[in-house]
């Protein structure tokens, strides 16, 4: 699964101007990013997604609307998805993925912090940087909310190189932590297996899917 890192602070401390800013200079250095915006009180869609709405009342599990330039896909959940579950719908084709929010997931996280807006939020878990407006009491690492080539430079270093080629295993749609030596044999069994296959030529991805039926008591 790409890296995942939340972007979190309190309100008006600037989140999604860091994240665009990030998006556009990630993107700049020829990285894939792909976003998840954290809405607590819920979301209401618009009147171009009537007919996904029927489609869902008439009992179909997922709704997309598909046009040239773009896909919407609607998926009413039964509790709130965590970020892994999420990231699970969006594939690998993407090198990481910011969020926004997601304060109480366990993603590593960079904090937006602005003077202005009040102290620095308490008891985040995983906090790796504080991008701030004015100087900290914190063992985390501190950048300008302008140096994002600074942080742009920790991303890329901390996460999307390490993980630039990766193996990733999902089992019932959670992900399965994979040391060195499984995720190697892994890739390598399979490496092996479709190499054999007519056709097959530079395997650069491969996304095998399986699905049983529950055994009965």
């Amino acid at each position: 699964m790409p890296p995942i890192v939340s972007i979190v602070g309190k309100s008006k401390s600037g989140k999604t101007t860091l994240i665009e800013k990030l998006i556009a200079e990630l993107k700049s250095r020829g990285h894939r990013v792909a976003t998840i915006k954290h809405t607590p009180q819920g979301m209401s869609l618009g009147e171009s997604d009537k007919d996904n709405w029927r489609h869902l009342r008439a009992g179909s599990e997922v709704s997309a609307t598909s046009s040239p330039d773009k896909v919407v896909l609607i998926k009413p959940v039964a509790k709130e998805l965590t970020i892994d579950e999420i990231a699970f719908l969006f594939g690998e084709d993407c090198d990481i993925i910011l969020t926004e929010g997601f304060k109480q997931g366990n993603a590593p996280k960079i904090e937006v912090h602005r003077k202005e807006v009040g102290p620095a939020l308490k008891a985040l878990t995983k906090l790796i940087a504080i991008a701030t407006d004015e100087p900290l009491d914190t063992e985390a690492r501190q950048f300008s909310l302008e140096d994002i080539e600074g942080l742009a430079n920790l991303l890329e270093a901390g996460f999307i190189k390490p993980q630039r080629e990766r193996v990733s295993l999902f089992i019932n749609n959670t992900p399965i932590s994979l040391s060195a030596f499984p995720g190697e044999f892994i890739a390598n069994t399979l490496l092996c297996m479709v190499s054999t296959l007519k056709g097959v030529g530079d395997v650069r991805n491969l996304t095998l899917f399986m699905k049983r039926e529950p055994k009965s008591e």
